[in-house]
């Protein structure tokens, strides 16, 4: 059957885990053999500096930026404001600028680790909406979430293909971070043609688009597509192809997500908290089994239940496995809703890979769904898994994201026939 007729269920049940398949593929790796996680392109590139001073620039490099560098004895790790799987960092940004004062229109690479625009592509009366919103031209940016998935799949194989998802989802997360904290409006999109945008974007089976992300004015004009390809560079330093990753990534993209009306998200943090905390997130390694307030929890759980800015969607449901809640009954809650009592912290443990963060933190979230399109399923949960981190974090509670968990037994959990997507944990 061809890949484009399988539903990305099947894919999502192809890379399950179980006690079983766990012990069988432990999956370990050499850290030495680990591929770059930084995209360069070519040195005589036209660059463009980018000036944290500069309130556009400061928008761009804030969806992407380094904000801790550590050692350990295999090198360095740069940890940025949108987390990552095993720190693997699959995602790219692009940005298309158009009618930005100072800035050349173009479609330009966003250099992380050198904090610079990179112009990849000078525009003319060509670009990127004719892929994305055809007939409209957008003054202002769109940025495009890409993943060089060997950087994920040299360590986690198939299942990596949830992970680029979910990072994917996680990066548009700071995207929409920053557009809040510089006053702009942040319209996600997911269905639009990314398989003629991969092949003009030169990316090879190497790379490939999973969302955009539009901030700007919107108007009524036809833009034609790219008139040349953009040169190909690779975002790592060696490759090895998974034929069963770029099945599922064309599959899940040639399907229609749901539909909503667009709607935008309101929200009331301290801009100057809020910048600080969006540097400071980090993922929490340990928990000390303190509690947290009841206040603060449902405070978290209203930020979540916010709409998400855009009119490709599926529908994603959390349930919340409540271990330390001062006021709550621990058990499991569907939203704020009581489903069944009980301490399940050594159970949650157990189904997330024995992992002592799931156990020891104050509540244990399982994000799940009966979707449609499952690349728009898991990056709407990344999306919702980045307002978590953010949310908790801003209220001085820490957060972890879990992607490896014994995916029938947790729904045996759940007592729900939906998909486990996501799994994460917050507390003190």
């Amino acid at each position: 059957m061809p890949s484009s007729q399988i539903s990305g269920k099947a894919y999502h049940d192809a890379t399950k885990h179980s006690y079983l398949s766990v012990q069988l593929d432990p999956n370990y790796v050499d850290a030495s053999t680990q591929p770059s996680s930084f995209k360069v392109y070519p040195k005589f590139y036209r660059r463009v500096k980018l000036n944290l001073n500069n309130p556009v620039h400061s928008f761009i490099s804030l969806t992407s930026a380094i904000t801790l560098e550590k050692m350990y004895k295999d090198g360095p790790y740069k940890l940025r404001v949108n987390p990552s799987a095993g720190a693997l960092y699959p995602t790219e940004i692009y940005v298309q600028i158009r009618g930005v004062e100072g800035i050349v229109d173009g479609i330009y690479h966003l250099e992380v680790e050198s904090n610079c625009l990179t112009l990849i592509y000078e525009l003319i009366d060509d670009g990127l909406e004719s892929y994305i919103i055809p007939g409209k031209c957008i003054n202002g940016f769109i940025f495009l979430i890409s993943c060089v998935y060997y950087r994920s799949s040299w360590k986690y194989q198939n299942r990596s293909i949830r992970y680029c998802f979910l990072d994917s989802g996680h990066h548009l997360g700071a995207i929409a971070a920053s557009a809040y904290l510089h006053n702009r409006d942040i319209q996600l999109v997911f269905d639009f043609d990314k398989l003629a945008l991969n092949s003009d974007l030169g990316f090879e089976n190497k790379e490939f688009i999973t969302a955009c992300a539009v901030s700007g004015e919107i108007q009524d004009k036809k833009i034609r597509r790219l008139r040349l390809k953009v040169p190909f560079v690779s975002g790592t330093d060696y490759f090895e192809s998974n034929q069963f990753i770029e099945d599922a990534y064309q599959a899940t993209t040639l399907q229609k997500s749901r539909q909503q009306k667009l709607e935008y998200s309101q929200f009331d943090f301290d801009k100057d908290k809020f910048y600080q905390t969006v540097w400071d997130r980090r993922s929490i390694r340990r928990f000390r089994k303190e509690s947290i307030s009841q206040e603060d929890y449902l405070y978290i759980v209203q930020q979540l239940e916010k709409s998400i800015p855009t009119e490709n969607y599926e529908e994603i449901e959390i349930y919340s496995v409540v271990h330390r809640v001062e006021g709550m009954t621990p058990g499991l809650y569907r939203g704020t809703h009581l489903v069944k009592t009980g301490n399940f912290s050594e159970k949650t443990g157990y189904l997330c890979i024995n992992q002592a963060i799931a156990k020891d933190g104050a509540v244990t979230l399982f994000f799940v769904s009966d979707y449609l399109n499952y690349q728009t399923a898991m990056q709407i949960a990344g999306f919702l898994g980045h307002r978590l981190y953010l949310t908790s974090n801003y209220l001085g509670i820490q957060c972890s994201g879990i992607g490896a968990y014994y995916d029938d037994e947790t729904k045996e959990l759940l007592e729900t026939n939906k998909d486990v997507l996501y799994g994460m944990v917050i507390g003190i």
